[in-house]
């Protein structure tokens, strides 16, 4: 630390040495959640003054070769061609109060999109997305058949308003359906939609299926599947954004729970031979699960099959900080099983991953290998606003940030690996503070330099924000070819904020050393509400953190749970991280297998026993 504050007092950023500007990686393989686009800010709050950037309930869909990504409030939508670089479009028309959670729907030649709605409205499609033309697919629905009117409680005999969190489903004999509610009451429902008719309703709403937390432990809404609120108060689950996948002659109709507020918002599935049921709920629920690490929450998203038959699951990850739904977008690989099963990695989530040209038959293989160097790592800021510190930027926690004292180019943030490392990628993740934003403007654009030395005292250009005139808030750079580093700079040009408020400046790549021995002494004992077990092990000497893995069979742990050795994380009142983990995301009567891997700055260890968590509780 002594060093950095004479480097910094010495030289500041702008009278050290610094070689000319490397060349940027031409052609990205990887990319890290949250995704890279530039997330709207929010203009719901702005009579209270609430100001934040967020992005949730993504729709991606395949259309004409491109990949398109809708999502809630953000006046618009993205394309890309590979899933790495998104450009944002401008529609030529759009809901003056945006759109909600929309579903997508490809018949024959047209995009159609339909917002979340509580009552008939527009919908809009497009055979030329890219070029942001919008036409009126119909200027109004029809009423939802039996539902009450207009957000009004239902009364006997009817169901909700809606349809809220719809999705839309095109099955392979041009038939049309629709799936939607978000709700603590009510199911998620079902119907048939005439696309000849412009998607007129054909019948009655069929009630498909609801939560069971009392069987589903993962279900329970809050923090850590809690089931209430960090003061202990009761708060029934939410199930919502319903989506359909249809995958050899299998109907998954996946559904968010228990709600997008805390770190166990997931995705789960249950699955029919009919595309109206009757379904059956999957044993090895949920799906998509992602309670710990930097990027927590995996709920409301799509399932969408890429161009090289590779699946991936979208999801909702929380930060929460400014505004109960201030969140971000994620984005999964995914599989289905010949047997049927579906699995979501989400193992080392936040980390980068390749992304895939061809087709791959393992999504774990994905995962880059690059590890996290940054983690509580020193960091010394040119200057501070009151007690937002700089040591905030390196703790994996997006609701806690540094903030400079004025937002001026030149402000720098100088982080101290340690020693030197081999650096392949750093992602700047961007805070609202007081922002002071509610649209879009010219002026909200994220441009940085990011420098590296191996002494502190001579720096080189590792990446740069360029000439591009686009918000970053997750910026994320995959380094052309591996760099040796001690030190990494954060220089800074502009954001549109009112302040200059970071989160985390993650740094991956490797220490180039030996990755730590297996986890040993692993237990898993099932409380006396099977729901919960208590998953224990012997801390391993130069951990950084912990990868808790279980699943229904042994040879599939397709859920994950990350811990940081060293975090007792307090911030809702003190949590299992360490050596240790109450996983209450079990379902009641079905036996588990667990296992633990470690991982520090250069690898993984490889697995540990695995332990059978048998229905009665014992291992």
């Amino acid at each position: 630390m002594k060093t950095l504050n004479r480097l910094l007092a010495a030289a500041a950023f702008i009278s050290a040495i610094v070689l000319p500007v490397a060349a940027q990686a031409e052609q990205e393989t990887t990319y890290a959640n949250p995704i890279d686009i530039d997330y709207r800010y929010n203009f719901e709050q702005m009579t209270d003054g609430i100001s934040y950037r967020t992005g949730a309930d993504p729709a991606v869909v395949v259309f004409k070769g491109q990949y398109y990504l809708f999502e809630t409030l953000a006046d618009g939508y993205w394309r890309s061609p590979d899933l790495i670089h998104w450009n944002f479009v401008t529609p030529s028309r759009w809901p003056f109060d945006s759109i909600v959670a929309p579903a997508t729907l490809v018949d024959d030649d047209q995009l159609i999109i339909m917002p979340a709605s509580m009552r008939p409205q527009a919908l809009l499609s497009s055979r030329d997305p890219a070029s942001g033309q919008l036409d009126f697919y119909t200027r109004r629905t029809q009423s939802l058949p039996g539902a009450a009117y207009d957000g009004q409680e239902p009364k006997s005999g009817e169901i909700p308003s809606g349809p809220w969190d719809p999705g839309l489903f095109k099955d392979d004999d041009g038939k049309v359906y629709l799936y939607w509610d978000s709700s603590n009451i009510y199911p998620i429902y079902g119907i048939e939609l005439d696309p000849r008719k412009k998607l007129a309703y054909i019948g009655k709403p069929k009630p498909l299926f609801a939560l069971d937390p009392e069987h589903h432990g993962w279900e329970r809404f809050g923090q850590d599947n809690s089931g209430g609120l960090p003061d202990g108060t009761p708060i029934k689950p939410f199930v919502e954004g319903a989506w359909m996948n249809k995958v050899n002659g299998r109907y998954y109709l996946q559904y968010g729970a228990p709600g997008t507020e805390y770190n166990a918002y997931a995705n789960g599935t249950y699955v029919s031979s009919s595309p109206l049921g009757p379904f059956t709920y999957a044993a090895y629920n949920p799906v998509a699960y992602k309670p710990g690490g930097f990027v927590e929450g995996a709920g409301h998203g799509s399932t969408f099959e890429d161009l090289h038959g590779n699946y991936w699951n979208t999801g909702t990850p929380w930060i929460g900080y400014n505004w109960t739904f201030e969140r971000r977008i994620a984005l999964f690989p995914a599989k289905f099983y010949d047997d049927g099963q579906m699995a979501v990695s989400t193992r080392f989530g936040d980390f980068p991953h390749y992304m895939p040209t061809d087709k791959v038959s393992d999504p774990d293989s994905l995962f880059t290998g690059w590890m996290l160097l940054s983690y509580r790592k020193p960091v010394v800021a040119s200057s501070t606003l009151g007690d937002f510190a700089a040591d905030r930027v390196t703790d994996e926690n997006p609701r806690t940030f540094w903030v400079a004292a004025q937002n001026t180019p030149g402000q720098t943030l100088t982080l101290d690996l340690g020693r030197v490392d081999t650096l392949r990628a750093v992602q700047v993740d961007f805070a609202d503070y007081k922002s002071g934003r509610y649209g879009d403007a010219p002026d909200i654009y994220t441009a940085f330099d990011l420098q590296s030395s191996l002494d502190g005292a001579t720096w080189t250009p590792l990446a740069s924000t360029g000439d591009e005139r686009r918000d970053r808030p997750n910026a994320y750079f995959e380094l052309p070819k591996p760099v040796k580093a001690r030190y990494v700079r954060y220089v800074h040009g502009h954001v549109g904020a009112a302040h200059l408020a970071i989160s985390d400046l993650r740094v991956f790549g490797s220490a180039n050393g030996s990755p730590p021995a297996a986890p040993s002494d692993v237990t898993a004992v099932r409380d006396a509400d099977s729901r919960n077990a208590r998953i224990a092990w012997k801390p391993v000497k130069g951990a950084v953190g912990y990868n808790v893995r279980w699943g229904i069979r042994p040879d599939r742990l397709n859920l994950t749970w990350q811990l940081f050795a060293q975090d007792d994380d307090a911030e809702f009142g003190g949590r299992q991280h360490g050596h240790a983990l109450n996983l209450r995301a079990l379902d009641v009567g079905q036996t588990y297998y667990i296992a633990v891997e470690a991982f520090n700055e250069s690898g993984v260890s490889t697995l540990s026993r695995i332990v059978r968590l048998a229905v009665g509780g014992q291992q």
